[in-house]
């Protein structure tokens, strides 16, 4: 039997969502978990990774069993009694034992959170960058993102990507009071890809490069010539979408 579940998490204490050896990553906290509820050894299977610090406001999992789970819903309280207060779930569905996490998501998207002003009860879900911006700039810039669909420029160093081809369909920033958001949607992304554009994109809102020149950065293929990357407490995946013939959400 196959099982998608939907959840959320704070990163900031754990190496990412895949399991590392030496280190605690939300996957292997949940393998441990379902494991002692289900008297088994439970695999799982993510949607994606995501690296050290990262959050994801909804993020989808699938696992199997042997046998049916008696009750779905009860297996979520339990769950979530003997899960970190970081890591939440919020449902568990019976889906076809071909239905994939990973393979079968068509469209991610990423959100960047930016506080123009110190705030305590912020700074651990955003990075806070108290120079002027100019998001029209950004904007200007992020719209090259949508010409493009090999982007080098951002990718992480000997990640040894089978490809850095992206069909990035959204890339935007707007402005709620002092908290910039930067949204981006793609089919997929690359490791470090959206810190590293977030990273480029602060610097063409602070007049290091003009939009037209972070165009030629994306064109490039050039990783020497993108930013740092904007630190991983800011960066949240915040939806994974899938065909309805696959899987349908139940969680907002």
């Amino acid at each position: 039997m196959r099982y998608f579940a939907e959840l959320r998490y704070d990163g900031s204490a754990y190496c990412g969502w895949q399991r590392q050896n030496e280190a605690p990553s939300v996957q292997q906290t949940l393998e441990r978990a379902l494991s002692t509820l289900l008297r088994t050894e439970v695999a799982t299977v993510g949607a994606g990774r995501t690296d050290t610090g990262v959050n994801a406001a909804y993020y989808v999992m699938h696992f199997d069993t042997d046998a049916p789970v008696a009750d779905c819903a009860q297996l979520v309280y339990k769950l979530n009694l003997i899960l970190p207060a970081d890591i939440a779930i919020m449902s568990i569905s019976e889906v076809s034992a071909e239905a994939h996490a990973r393979f079968d998501a068509v469209a991610r998207e990423y959100r960047y959170f930016i506080s123009q002003s110190k705030n305590p009860f912020v700074r651990g879900s955003s990075w806070h960058y108290n120079a002027p911006l100019d998001i029209e700039a950004m904007n200007r810039a992020a719209a090259s993102l949508l010409r493009y669909d090999d982007f080098t420029s951002f990718a992480k160093l000997n990640s040894n990507n089978k490809t850095n081809i992206c069909r990035i369909v959204r890339a935007e920033w707007s402005a709620n009071g002092d908290m910039l958001c930067f949204a981006i949607r793609a089919d997929r992304f690359l490791r470090n890809m959206v810190r590293a554009i977030v990273g480029t994109l602060v610097d063409v809102g602070r007049g290091r490069y003009t939009p037209e020149e972070f165009e030629n950065i994306v064109a490039s293929r050039d990783l020497s010539r993108s930013s740092g990357g904007a630190p991983a407490r800011g960066l949240f995946l915040w939806d994974v979408e899938y065909p309805e013939t696959v899987f349908r959400r139940s969680a907002e």
